[in-house]
């Protein structure tokens, strides 16, 4: 098993000294982020689909191996509400095709005031092309039933763990044969970082959960003064000592922060 590790976008300037050399320019950064991580989340196209050359434009920079997961836009989660999902996810994934090779995830994440409707969820999975990868986050606590983890299973889909706090806010479903994993804010000093302990407990509950051959995609949420890269590192070393692969990170052999 794979733990694909990486962070929530990479253009953040309070990240420059903690992964960028404070001379290098900030249109090198995505070249720089990729030399360090294997894979990175994209939210770009949440808040505007970038046009097609821009997804092509990140494929020819990044190395061969990278992947980069795409957060599907608010438009169909948070205005449409995940109805009549054809055109958006079809002008999506025409946009996104042009990353080829390190086309990665596609992450659905739903709004908190969207309670879950098995039919809907349904609808809109199966408008992706086979062989997509497709990610939901929920955060209705209404979502959490028998009949929507049969939708997901179903469709192919993984359930997306999500952590804030620095503990599950989602159940701990495994939907299908790959999973994902985003940390959104721990309680460890100086805020939003996480602590050993629970970095320590989330590598073991992928490893518990999860066959040697799954990749488990696994994206820190908490950018604010570079949390979510010392956090990366540290986690990458709490795989380690379960035994399981996980791509590179920041600070090679070095103990993390």
């Amino acid at each position: 098993m794979t733990v694909v590790l990486g962070t929530s976008g990479w253009q953040y300037k309070d990240w420059r000294g903690v992964l960028y050399p404070p001379d290098r320019p900030q249109r090198l950064w995505l070249e720089e982020y990729a030399r360090q991580f294997a894979t990175v989340e994209s939210n770009a196209a949440f808040y505007r689909l970038p046009e097609e050359k821009t997804f092509a434009d990140w494929r020819d920079r990044t190395p061969d191996g990278f992947v980069m997961a795409v957060k599907a836009s608010r438009y169909l989660t948070h205005i449409k509400r995940l109805r009549a999902p054809e055109e958006p996810v079809a002008r999506l994934m025409a946009h996104a095709a042009c990353l080829g090779p390190r086309l990665g995830p596609v992450l659905l994440q739903l709004p908190p005031t969207l309670h879950a409707d098995a039919g809907l969820l349904d609808d809109c999975l199966g408008c992706f092309p086979v062989g997509t990868r497709v990610a939901v986050e929920p955060r209705h606590d209404s979502w959490w039933t028998a009949g929507i983890r049969t939708v997901l299973e179903r469709r192919g889909a993984a359930l997306c763990w999500a952590d804030r706090g620095s503990r599950p806010v989602t159940p701990l479903w495994r939907t299908t044969d790959w999973g994902y994993l985003r940390f959104h804010e721990g309680r460890a000093a100086p805020w939003p970082r996480y602590g050993r302990q629970a970095l320590a407990s989330w590598a073991r509950r992928i490893a518990d959960a999860w066959p040697d051959r799954a990749d488990v995609y696994t994206y820190f949420n908490n950018d604010p003064g570079g949390a979510a890269v010392l956090d990366a590192a540290r986690f990458a070393r709490a795989v380690a000592a379960t035994g399981r692969s996980v791509t590179r990170a920041p600070g090679g052999d070095r103990p993390p922060p």
